[in-house]
């Protein structure tokens, strides 16, 4: 079957607390509908989680304006581990996902009045797109910028994430295997030097080498006018040996744990994936489960060890109170689903 990439499906958040995370990403971005629930073993990511399987509480919150969602997720049979020290801009792994808004003012005057944790006032990056930088209570930094496509309603400025800033080490390999495999094949700027829009971050005034990578045809699929176009911005320190974000620790544990892609065509994507040196670390090789939605996972690690997921959704509930669910076995895997479908399942919102 054809590999289809439909774009970020959601960016995994590991926490301390599940339900406090999604209460406060919820208030403040919005991802104030959840796709699924649930309370399980994750016995299939034993090459990341010290060989053993490990119990946890996840949450795949998506906001009905578009882009991808948050799956928040939880350790219950083992305290989550934090980094250990202060996560600097181009360090290996994902630094900061991009959230879009329709109104960058707006949203920005809008955090400031909760009194947020703002990072940054509102800057420019090198190609002249306005931005910010907050952190959330748990101390992770999310960029918030301009979106240029939408869905549905929501009820803040803000949409899901569109993107992420990812630190790399060596950036021609990286950027073969992002626009190789994930399809980010247009350069919107390549650009080397200090800059003034990263100078609040850790580390933030060093010298680095920053590539904003998009993609030059539209995405399809099911739900790609959901997620709708995104980016991705690979990092590179010219003044500093970086260290790996989650060296020594397990996927799930407090951070950015993955980057997870909705896609068609998994037997394509493995092939392709094998012949270009990444093969596939984990895979659930058939239909796995989630409780509420069910599909086949894998995982690829990027040329610095960070985990890209693909997720190949086979059903996922459109109205939970009437156990309406949705199976997409049998459907064209290039068209969209129909917008009104998509959009009913804003009547599962949480207030």
């Amino acid at each position: 079957m054809k590999k289809i990439i439909a774009g970020i499906q959601q960016i995994g958040i590991g926490v301390a607390n599940v339900q406090e995370a999604f209460t406060w990403y919820r208030q403040n971005f919005g991802m104030d509908i959840p796709v699924f629930e649930e309370a399980a073993e994750a016995n299939l990511m034993l090459p990341y989680t010290g060989g053993k399987p490990h119990r946890r509480h996840a949450i795949l919150a998506i906001n009905m304006k578009g882009g991808g969602g948050f799956e928040i997720w939880q350790y219950t049979s083992r305290v989550p581990q934090s980094a250990g020290f202060e996560i600097q801009l181009g360090d290996y792994g994902l630094f900061c996902p991009r959230i879009k808004t329709d109104n960058v003012k707006a949203t920005f005057e809008n955090f400031k009045s909760k009194n947020l944790n703002l990072v940054s006032e509102i800057v420019s990056d090198p190609g002249g797109h306005q931005h910010f930088y907050l952190k959330d209570p748990y101390g992770n930094i999310f960029e918030v910028g301009a979106g240029i496509d939408w869905f549905g309603k929501g009820i803040q400025h803000t949409g899901g994430p569109n993107g992420c800033m990812i630190g790399v080490s060596d950036m021609d390999r990286s950027k073969k295997f992002y626009s190789e495999i994930l399809g980010y094949n247009e350069v919107i700027y390549d650009k080397e030097g200090v800059f003034d829009d990263l100078k609040n971050l850790p580390s933030g005034t060093q010298q680095y080498r920053r590539v904003l990578l998009s993609h030059k045809q539209p995405r399809t699929g099911s739900f790609s006018k959901l997620l709708g176009s995104s980016t991705i911005e690979l990092i590179k320190a010219k003044e500093r040996v970086p260290k790996k974000i989650f060296e020594n620790r397990f996927w799930g544990d407090l951070g950015f744990i993955h980057l997870c892609f909705d896609v068609n065509g998994m037997e394509e994507i493995q092939r392709q994936c094998n012949s270009l040196g990444y093969p596939f670390t984990v895979d659930s090789a058939n239909s796995f489960d989630m409780g509420e939605a069910a599909g086949r996972f894998s995982y690829v690690e990027d040329p610095d060890g960070t985990l890209i997921e693909f997720v190949e959704t086979h059903k996922i509930p459109i109205l939970k109170k009437i156990g309406w669910y949705l199976n997409l076995r049998n459907r064209d895997p290039e068209k969209s689903l129909p917008d009104w479908m998509l959009k009913a399942m804003a009547l599962n919102r949480v207030s």
